[in-house]
Parts: C-alpha cells; sequence; structure tokens
C-alpha cells in the first residue's frame, strides 16, 4: 500500500511522495548514491537544487548505497545529517573504507574496523542498515585471515544491531570452504550479477544482499522487461526464506528457512538508467505482494 509522508513544506512545489514501505517490507530495491548528473536528466524533477537530491531520492526509493565511504569515513555530522533527510523507514547501505578491505592483512584490521564503526555510524539511528565490506579482485580466499577479520566485526553499536555483508571478488572464493566460514560467522554474501565478479547465491546470512551490474544503455529500464521479471521472482523467493537453485552456488543449497530481509542495488554499468531500473523492480515486487 502506497501513503504520503509528510516532508519540509517548501518541498512540494518540486516534487510529491511517492510510497514508502511500512515496516513489514522486507524488500528493498535501491542504487549506489544519489549524486549523479545524468539522473538531473531522468530521474530528479527539473529544477531541484543538488542539496535536496538525497531528499527526493529516498522517496522514491527505499535504500540507497552509499559509496563515498569506502573512500573514507565521514563526520559523525554528515551521518546525522543524512538520516535526517530521509523518511522513516528508509534505510542506507555502507561501503566500509577501502583502507580496511585493502590492508595486507584483514586480520590486522580490528583498529581500521572500530574506527570506523565507532566514529560516528551511531548518528544514523534506525536508517543505519548493512555495512558491506568489499574486497578487491586481487585478495584471494585467506581462510585463516579471512575468519580473523570475521572476528573483528562488532555486532551492535548503542544497542542496534549491526548488519554486516562481505563482496567477494577473487575466483578462489568459489568454495565450499569459503561457504561454511561465513556461514560460521553468519555473515551474508553479496550476490553479483556481473561478467567481471564471481556470482556465489548461497545463503550465508540472515539477510540476503544484490548487487544488479547489467545495466544497458539502450533499455529504458535498464534490464529488460523479463530480466525485472526474473529478479524480483529471485528477490521473492530469498524474502520467503528459500534458496533459488537457478542461481550459480558454490555449495549446497539451503533448506527453507525463515523470511529474510532482501536488499537489491543496481549498480554501475549503464549507471544512467539504474534509479529507472530500481522502480521498476520494486513496482513488480510490491505487485506480487
Amino acid at each position: 500500500m502506497r501513503y504520503t509522508m509528510p516532508m519540509n513544506p517548501a518541498a512540494t512545489d518540486l516534487f510529491s511522495i511517492p510510497a514508502q514501505a511500512d515496516e513489514s517490507t522486507q524488500i528493498r530495491v535501491g542504487i549506489g548514491g544519489w549524486n549523479y548528473a545524468p539522473w538531473r536528466r531522468n530521474f530528479y524533477p527539473v529544477g531541484l537544487v543538488q542539496r535536496r537530491e538525497l531528499e527526493y531520492a529516498s522517496r522514491e526509493l527505499r535504500t540507497i548505497e552509499i559509496n563515498g565511504t569506502y573512500y573514507g569515513a565521514q563526520k559523525a555530522a554528515t551521518y546525522a545529517r543524512w538520516a535526517a533527510e530521509t523518511p522513516p523507514g528508509f534505510i542506507f547501505s555502507l561501503k566500509a573504507p577501502r583502507y580496511v578491505t585493502e590492508s595486507k592483512r584483514l586480520a590486522d584490521t580490528e583498529k581500521g574496523v572500530s574506527g570506523f564503526v565507532h566514529g560516528g555510524l551511531a548518528e544514523m539511528g534506525d536508517r543505519l542498515g548493512p555495512i558491506l565490506w568489499q574486497l578487491p579482485p586481487s585478495r584471494p580466499f585467506d581462510a585463516d585471515d579471512l575468519a580473523a577479520f570475521l572476528e573483528h566485526l562488532p555486532r551492535e553499536l548503542n544497542g542496534h544491531r549491526l548488519r554486516h555483508v562481505l563482496e567477494v571478488r577473487h575466483p578462489s572464493f568459489m568454495c565450499e570452504d569459503y561457504v561454511k566460514l561465513a556461514r560460521r560467522h553468519a555473515v551474508p554474501t553479496v550476490f553479483t550479477d556481473s561478467p567481471d565478479y564471481p556470482s556465489l547465491a548461497d545463503l550465508t546470512g540472515d539477510f540476503t544482499y544484490a548487487r544488479l551490474m547489467r545495466s544497458a544503455d539502450d533499455i529504458p529500464t535498464g534490464y529488460a522487461p523479463a530480466e525485472l521479471n526474473r529478479w524480483a521472482k529471485h528477490a521473492e523467493s530469498w524474502a520467503a526464506g528459500n534458496d533459488p537453485g537457478e542461481l550459480p552456488h558454490a555449495a549446497a543449497l539451503q533448506p527453507e528457512s525463515q523470511p529474510r530481509d532482501v536488499f537489491v542495488f543496481f549498480i554501475s554499468s549503464a549507471k544512467h538508467r539504474n534509479p529507472a531500473a530500481a522502480i521498476a523492480l520494486q513496482s513488480r515486487i510490491d505487485g506480487t505482494r
């Protein structure tokens, strides 16, 4: 069900507020970031000032993956401002800093992990969603090193449960040993729909996180309608607690489990198409629920 959310009255002359998910909604579809010049021609309303783009995007979408934190942690006041500009029910995902994930040894990153998590993220309150730890393509699977890193990840912050997710980009992670390790630490693995990186649909945590990276320039919605229908089916299956067997796995399929939250992001590729792709996929999902 769609409903209107309150906002700064001064904004109503520029845009209306579409529906947000209620608290029971488990599937959120979004994009990476909100400042991108081509979106000012095909997503943002004409005349919308740049400082209000997050305000608008967070009312069209249910989640956004913040990429800026990958290049460096932000000030606590910045996290607080981002949260304040978004409506209730909206959730951010944050890419963790590369100075942590690109360290020579992951086992030695405890100080960096703690500094990022305790460096102001609490200011986001209930807008804080998954923290994405993206490993570089040059880092192969090292069970001992990775296990030590996963031990460093704090599981709560000021009483708020933290959700960590791991994106692996070296082919050596396509193995049962990695899946067993991730499951032991209950950390989900990103499913990456990309021709360049390994794609593991193995369920290793209590939520699912997908990054779709094949948007096409010549398709207004980025992905063709049939593909969007297919991803809507996968998202619904994940949310119901199922493990879609048609997606690539490195280990045996999991039996049906409890319902889970699902995050799907359209990232990279034909980036100017990604907002339309996200809105088209979310509308398909909402229409079946």
